[in-house]
């Protein structure tokens, strides 16, 4: 009993490790984010022309997914879990050092190389051995949204306070203290005793399921995973420069700025929470659709909004946008086995990261090209626009989810052990 006690901790403990990785995951991802507006005063550069820059590292976050899983599922995760922690922090340390904007887009890139083995790594150890996926996953991606939502508030903050520098240092270093206590919580037990031996979950992941089932559920997951990349990214990444536009008075400065996006994402990232547990018992295709509906509606409603109703539509929009996070992995957990999970995942990763690679890029055009959209009204801005391509996204999924079979292991409307 006091092993299997001692297991559980141990367990426990990993778990929160690799829930404090993703949080630190996608808070190094946009730091850029709310630094590149003090930046463009620094460099004498506009938003749009360093945001292009932090492409590199979005591309880097795609590709590096593949190799990431593939090492993961041959060599060690855990292994590959303290590179991340460390690579990560020394990663942004250097970007402090940058004196022009090819150095960072540099910097960013080397970040996005060691941001990619998270997804594929530790979300593949989140679901090991676990029958039930959907509220530790919504867990694991609670944290992942609050390093959201503490990005901009942290950078903001630094940058009214201190140099733009110190705001890639201070997470920088804390990345690397913490690679540290990982590297010393492995050594100090035994492996094997972290995680519950593979059971319903790996047992059912892939075999009571027709393989034509399967194609056809990782198309769609594929599918979906890229327009919910676009929409994602242009959210997360856009956020700060929205209410810098569109809040007026309610964020003067760039603080206020950060703790609006913070607070927005901070309430948005538990919808995770309310989807993880909807999904282990209710119908996944249900769940995803009335999600994808939704955003599908409040992006056509944030069209042209400002102020006060701009905030609360945005919590709205952002609260089902991070309620959709954990479906996909949910659906790849159910049907992937566990000796190639990390590659499904990595797949996955692959797909998100790489479409989101050339969403900066588009925003940037598309701030860089408003006067020549005659057909929208004068009075748009370009974030008008964007929202317009976020609910046509949005309902592309929409469609795409309607497709999903209607099989137990993948909807989860029963309780089988593929479940």
């Amino acid at each position: 009993m006091a092993q299997g006690d001692f297991g559980m901790k141990r367990e426990n403990v990993n778990f929160f490790f690799l829930n404090v990785g993703h949080f630190m995951d996608h808070l190094f991802v946009l730091v850029f984010a709310t630094a590149v507006i003090k930046l463009s005063v620094d460099w004498n550069l506009s938003y749009q022309d360093l945001l292009p820059y932090a492409a590199p590292g979005m591309v880097a976050f795609g590709l590096g997914a593949i190799p990431a899983g593939w090492i993961a599922d041959k060599w060690n995760r855990h292994g590959m879990m303290q590179i991340f922690f460390i690579g990560i922090g020394l990663a942004s340390i250097g970007c402090s050092f940058a004196t022009t904007p090819l150095e960072m887009g540099v910097g960013l890139f080397v970040i996005g190389c060691f941001a990619a083995i998270y997804h594929p790594v530790g979300i593949a150890m989140v679901v090991q051995g676990r029958a039930k996926t959907g509220m530790p996953l919504a867990m694991n991606g609670v944290f992942g949204n609050l390093g959201v939502a503490a990005a901009p508030l942290l950078t903001g903050a630094i940058l009214d306070l201190y140099d733009w520098r110190w705001a890639f240092i201070v997470p920088g270093v804390l990345s690397v203290c913490t690679g540290i206590a990982y590297w010393l919580f492995v050594r100090a037990g035994e492996l094997a005793t972290m995680y519950p031996a593979e059971g319903g979950a790996a047992a059912g992941s892939g075999v009571s399921i027709d393989r034509q089932v399967i194609v056809k559920v990782f198309a769609i997951i594929f599918l979906s995973t890229a327009l919910g990349g676009i929409i994602f990214q242009t959210t997360t990444y856009s956020l700060p420069e929205i209410f810098n536009r569109r809040l007026g008075d309610l964020a003067g400065t760039l603080t206020e700025v950060g703790l609006w996006s913070a607070f927005v994402f901070s309430m948005a990232a538990f919808a995770q929470l309310v989807v993880g547990h909807l999904v282990d018992r209710y119908s996944i295709r249900t769940i995803f659709a009335l999600v994808t509906f939704v955003q599908t509606a409040l992006f056509a409603l944030m069209i042209n909004l400002f102020g006060a109703p701009a905030l609360l539509v945005s919590l709205a929009f952002m609260l089902v946008v991070f309620g959709q996070i954990p479906i996909n992995d949910v659906l790849v957990g159910r049907v992937a086995k566990s000796e190639w999970r990390s590659r499904a995942y990595a797949a996955r990763s692959f797909v998100t990261f790489s479409v989101m690679s050339f969403t900066l890029p588009a925003i940037s055009w598309l701030l860089d090209n408003r006067a020549s959209f005659t057909w929208a009204p004068q009075d748009w801005d370009a974030f008008a626009v964007i929202f317009i391509i976020l609910s046509v996204s949005a309902a592309l999924i929409f469609l795409l989810v309607l497709q999903l079979p209607k099989v137990a292991a993948i909807t989860g409307v029963s309780t089988a052990p593929a479940e």
